[in-house]
């Protein structure tokens, strides 16, 4: 596999996920999209779809990230392939898996990133929500005194009291909350995937300063 700096960090990120990706991502070659055009419009795959995943890869393709805390550290790099339709639209792989997971990461008809197991959870509105949050996870893993992690019913238990959302993620079923001096992230991915509430896990990060908190973000997206 051949490895190459990042050279230019994809806009519509805010400065802590653009100086994460800067530090710690890397490129790798990929195929492109447009040598398998003819092969899918053969199978009847729309255009516009094969334009969505060529896009995709022009702006995310090749890069690879740390791993991320949960879903065994997330795709191993980002890149398109296997195009597929249900009744809600078109999908296409996101990126190949690290480990043997028992689901696919997948962008969904609107654009979400999320994991699809013969049922759909899309963790993030967004592709850059996906790198936010990985973003988010290292940043918070480095400032934090304590990091706490609660998974099934006590995950799910809770009390958001005085947290507000942390928009950047752009979650929809993840999500990341900021409090006074923590931050907690809330994985239901898996739980609703793979109907699997164990599946369920939330991570603390307490002890946080105002850097810790927010790591040079001004707002919250």
């Amino acid at each position: 596999m051949q490895l190459h700096l990042i050279g230019n960090v994809p806009d519509g990120l805010t400065l802590r996920a653009r100086s994460f990706v800067s530090a710690h991502g890397v490129k790798v070659d990929v195929r492109p999209v447009e040598g398998h055009r003819r092969w899918w419009l053969d199978r009847d795959v729309p255009a516009s779809v094969i334009d969505r995943m060529a896009a995709y890869q022009e702006r995310w393709g090749g890069l690879l990230l740390p791993p991320g805390p949960k879903y065994d550290g997330g795709p191993k790099y980002l890149d398109p392939d296997a195009p597929e339709a249900d009744s809600a639209g078109w999908w296409f792989e996101a990126g190949m898996q690290r480990t043997a997971v028992p689901y696919s990461f997948m962008i969904g008809p609107s654009g979400e990133f999320g994991i699809h197991a013969g049922k759909w959870a899309p963790l993030h509105a967004t592709v850059e929500g996906w790198v936010e949050s990985l973003a988010l996870a290292h940043h918070a893993s480095k400032w934090a005194r304590q990091v706490t992690k609660l998974v099934g019913d006590d995950a799910g238990g809770i009390d958001l009291t005085g947290y507000a959302p942390v928009r950047e993620v752009r979650g929809l079923t993840d999500t990341w909350w900021r409090g006074p001096d923590s931050l907690i992230a809330l994985y239901d991915g898996e739980a609703t995937a793979l109907d699997f509430p164990r599946g369920r896990t939330a991570m603390i990060y307490s002890g946080l300063d105002e850097w810790g908190l927010r790591g040079g973000v001004d707002d919250d997206g």
